[in-house]
Order: C-alpha cells, then structure tokens, then sequence
C-alpha cells in the first residue's frame, strides 16, 4: 500500500504486486502489507473504490454551482459508473446536504431574478429538465412577483426601448411584447409592463388584450 502523491487522504493498493484499487485512508487503515484478502473481501473494497470515485466525481461537479440530484445522476451516467453505485453516491451527497433539491429550486429561482429574469412557466419548464419535483418548484415561485421581473427583464434595453417608445410606438410595443413573451412571461403581465413602460417614456396608447 502507499498514499497517492497527489491525493494524500486515498491509499493505492495493489494485489499480487500489481496496482488493484485505491482507497480513502480511513478504509486503508484495517489493512496490512502481507495480508491475505478472499474474492468477497476483493470484491467490497472495489465497491468502496467504485463508490468513492464515483462521490469524489460528483463533488467536483458540485463545485461549480448547486445541482439538483438528476443533473448530477445524469453527470455520473455519462461517465460510464454502474447505476447502484450512482445512487450510493447521491444518496451520501443528500445525506452531508451537497444535494437538496428544494435548496436548488431556490437558488435557481433567485439566480434568474437576479441575472436574467423569466417567466414562471419557463422557469418551471427549466427546473422539471432538471429533474426537480412540482412541489420544490412551487415552493421556490411562491413569493414571485412577475410584473416585477418583467419589468426588470427590459431593463438592460431600456434606453434604446425608451427612445423607440417616443419615435415608433407601436414598434416599442411589440419589440417589449415579444421579448417578455419569449423569457416565458404571461400575456397579462406583459401587457401591464409594457402599458407601463409606455407611459413612462411618453407612448401615446396603451396595449389592448385582445380579448378585452
């Protein structure tokens, strides 16, 4: 057995000589050099190898920003890891709270108000991708404010919206429109936005839903 150089808490142990597996040091430290191990001893060290790789993998994935669990199961999918160890992993991630899918939500939720505000509905549609359950994503929308974020999503545009709102009106309206309605936001709110926009920077009429 020896440390890893490059990964001092993991232990490289080899068989017969020959490099067989690595493990956490914790593991390591109920064995010894010389000592005789049987195929089932063999096989549940490679299940601890397997499962601490498969965990190490996810935590650097974590490390960018928070995932919900589905993205990081996808994650460890496409790197070829057996599903019963997948799971092993998440299942420890959820336990130390490196995974909560509500805590997502939230964050994913507050991320867009902040940084490129959208509807619920699309919203809703981006975290469901995600694998995150109906109820987690309501709980994080439920203190939205939608004429709010809409608002706030014309906002880096809105020195060249304010000056077509003034010299093509009916332009302003639907550039506004089209732009709310493409982030995911509902028509009725769309049209409470842009009505106030217009009033703001001088547009003569108001946007009529047709259904009035």
């Amino acid at each position: 057995m020896a440390f890893q150089q490059h990964t001092a808490d993991r232990v490289n142990v080899y068989l017969d000589g020959q490099f067989a597996l690595a493990l956490p040091a914790l593991e390591a430290a109920g064995l010894r050099i010389g000592q005789y191990l049987d195929d089932l001893q063999i096989a549940q060290l490679r299940e601890v190898d397997a499962l601490q790789k498969a965990y190490d993998r996810a935590v650097r994935y974590l490390s960018v920003r928070p995932r919900s669990r589905e993205e990081v199961r996808r994650h460890l999918d496409q790197a070829g890891l057996d599903a019963e160890v997948i799971e092993a992993a998440l299942d420890r991630l959820v336990e130390q709270h490196y995974l909560d899918d509500a805590e997502f939500a939230r964050y994913w939720v507050e991320s867009r108000r902040q940084f490129r505000p959208k509807g619920a509905a699309a919203v809703r549609q981006e975290l469901r991708q995600r694998g995150v359950a109906g109820e987690a994503i309501e709980a994080a929308l439920a203190d939205s404010d939608p004429v709010a974020e809409a608002y706030k999503a014309v906002q880096p545009q809105a020195a060249r919206l304010a000056a077509l709102a003034r010299t093509d009106p009916m332009s302003f309206r639907r550039k506004v429109s089209g732009l709310l309605l493409r982030r995911g936001f509902a028509y009725g709110v769309v049209r409470e936005v842009v009505n106030q926009l217009a009033r703001e920077n001088g547009a003569d009429s108001e946007l009529v839903d047709p259904g009035d």
